[in-house]
């Protein structure tokens, strides 16, 4: 299982990339934001397009890879597979990873915004971290594109360690609709995957 990080802990990260030929950012002595916790969806296509979940906890990013992308229909059951922790600064990132590095490809920012943690035991709530140590939360997504509740729950553990991704039912549920083919763009900067990478070809 991958353990949680502590605000200065992102040596996996780094050990990763090489920092004079990405533009991704090595990451700071990071704090929490103030006010409420901030979560992003980042669209990526390296090898197989795929979507990575942010949620800021304890000072870095929790991160896990969404092969499916979120959806707004309760009946779909997303798999989620955890990564390392990123830096905050890492939260609003867009570019082109260059061939040869760490997760190659294009990036956009899919959905970024704040998100409120609901998980509760026993009539009490729960922090996040604690939540996801024991490998259930649930929290309120206020997104530019996903609103409402949404549930991550662990499924193994070690190297078989999974997640599960689901849309809770709420107004903000929507049956059928496919929110990542309606908006498929940067929330950011209105951009596509193919406008990044064409910028990042240019540059």
């Amino acid at each position: 299982m991958i353990k949680l990080s502590e605000a200065d802990n992102l040596e996996a990260y780094r050990q990763k990339r090489d920092f004079s030929k990405t533009s991704e950012h090595p990451g700071s002595a990071a704090a929490n934001s103030k006010g409420s916790p901030r979560f992003s969806i980042q669209k990526h296509r390296s090898k197989r397009l795929h979507y990575d979940l942010r949620l800021e906890v304890g000072g870095v990013l929790r991160s896990w890879a969404v092969p499916k992308g979120p959806s707004l229909d309760t009946r779909e059951k997303r798999l989620a597979i955890p990564t390392e922790d990123h830096p905050i600064e890492y939260i609003d990132f867009e570019g082109t990873i260059p061939e040869g590095e760490y997760g190659a490809g294009t990036v956009i920012v899919w959905d970024i915004g704040t998100y409120e943690n609901t998980t509760r035991a026993d009539g009490k709530e729960v922090r996040i971290a604690e939540a996801l140590e024991r490998g259930h939360a649930t929290f309120i997504l206020s997104g530019e594109k996903l609103r409402g509740g949404y549930a991550l729950t662990r499924t193994g553990r070690g190297k078989d360690e999974r997640w599960i991704l689901v849309k809770m039912k709420d107004e903000f549920a929507k049956a059928g609709e496919d929110v990542l083919e309606g908006k498929p763009n940067s929330a950011l900067t209105g951009r596509s995957l193919a406008e990044v990478e064409e910028e990042g070809r240019a540059a």
